[in-house]
């Protein structure tokens, strides 16, 4: 069924409802019509059934980060068309509220013969917009591309960044309800891929509804807050993006990992009750550049133990470890038995992008997770002019 506007609850912005879509997949060559008509008439229909997708449902709410993930051929694209509009799926409804706007593929629909400005206008009128509304995002599209003085030349003559840029930026500067991308993240230079990153973490802040497919793990943990995870086409799971992502990992490995309650709570000598980012005592996970925070650690000791034995790791995101607290030769005190708080003010010299923070214990021995991808955060704003090797200064305090 066709997508359409239809009553729902005031916090969902798209239902999928028992979708199942299939495909014919020819087996025989007719080579003409008459052999057709001779196949036709012998019985052999020459094609077989692919279920791609089978009794799909789920919710996106307004102001839902939604990833979606899975192998190739596993129906999520599939899917994303059928959400566009673009596939008519053979049972189940799709619902909408507002105006979805798809990108499926970057620059469908451009004509090299036509003048930046002039496929402007196209794409956006092939997206559903008129004329004015596409002058009232003309000037965002521009700015953002960056291509102000190269919208009057034929598009035959732009580089293909210069492409990619532009449909980009018509791509996530239209004013929908409802954005909705297939594997389209990593753009352009790397300048412009931090720009598009800045303006999706600012979506997120904003909540702004966005359906992204992707292959991108680390795009799932930086951008969403939920995700679904599809296995030949039926769904596998559904919920955590950490979670989620860790699953569709696991299934190259043959295992499967399992939606629950996270990692928090591991380990014999101590567990970890919460953690979170600070800035000026109020939670912040989007730091500006150079901006100091604090790193707040609750943690329930069950027994004596020394400062320098619980670490604090925080990660970047390709998985390199990007410091660890305390620092070495940081002077050593003891944590009694129960609970406390430890709070590790922090000078901050990182590069941008996302990290995640792991907590672990050291007896000297053995080392051990207590919770794994405990907390994440990003950092916003260029990269920092700083030697890789660079340790933030940090100083702890322990609450009693």
């Amino acid at each position: 069924m066709m997508n359409k506007e239809m009553q729902l609850p005031e916090d969902v912005a798209l239902r999928v409802t028992d979708v199942s879509k299939s495909f014919k997949l020819p087996t025989e060559r007719a080579g003409s019509l008459k052999n057709a008509l001779v196949n036709w008439a012998r019985g052999i229909r020459g094609y077989r059934i692919q279920q791609v997708l089978e009794g799909i449902t789920f919710d996106v709410h307004k102001g839902d980060f939604f990833g979606i993930v899975g192998k190739n051929g596993s129906g999520k694209s599939t899917l994303l068309k059928i959400i566009s509009g673009i596939y008519a799926a053979d049972t189940g409804t799709v619902q909408t509220v507002g105006k979805l706007v798809p990108f499926i593929e970057l620059g469908v629909g451009f004509n090299p013969e036509l003048t930046g400005r002039e496929n402007v206008y196209l794409n956006g009128a092939m997206l559903g917009f008129s004329n004015d509304e596409i002058d009232a995002m003309y000037d965002d599209i521009v700015e953002f591309a960056e291509l102000g003085d190269f919208m009057e030349q034929k598009l035959k003559n732009y580089s293909s960044g210069m492409q990619v840029r532009l449909a980009f930026s018509v791509a996530i500067k239209s004013q929908g309800d409802i954005l909705v991308l297939d594997e389209v993240l990593a753009v352009g230079d790397e300048a412009f891929q931090k720009k598009c990153q800045d303006y999706f973490f600012e979506a997120k802040r904003k909540k702004k509804t966005i359906i992204l497919v992707t292959h991108s793990m680390a795009d799932v943990r930086r951008y969403c807050n939920r995700a679904m995870f599809i296995q030949d086409g039926r769904i596998a799971q559904i919920g955590d993006p950490d979670l989620i992502a860790d699953a569709y990992s696991n299934s190259f490995l043959g295992t499967t990992a399992t939606v629950g309650s996270g990692t928090k709570g591991y380990g014999h000598d101590a567990t970890l009750d919460g953690i979170e980012i600070q800035v000026d005592g109020a939670e912040q996970q989007y730091l500006d550049q150079y901006e100091d925070f604090d790193i707040v650690v609750d943690l329930d000791c069950k027994r004596d133990l020394r400062s320098d034995q619980i670490h604090i790791d925080v990660v970047d995101g390709r998985g390199w470890m990007a410091f660890s607290l305390p620092n070495q030769g940081e002077k050593p005190f003891i944590i009694t038995k129960g609970k406390h708080r430890l709070t590790f003010h922090v000078q901050n010299v990182l590069a941008f992008g996302d990290y995640h923070i792991d907590v672990a214990f050291d007896d000297g021995n053995d080392r051990y997770l207590i919770a794994q991808r405990a907390y994440s955060f990003h950092l916003v704003g260029h990269a920092v002019a700083a030697s890789p090797l660079t340790v933030p200064h940090s100083t702890c305090v322990m609450d009693h």
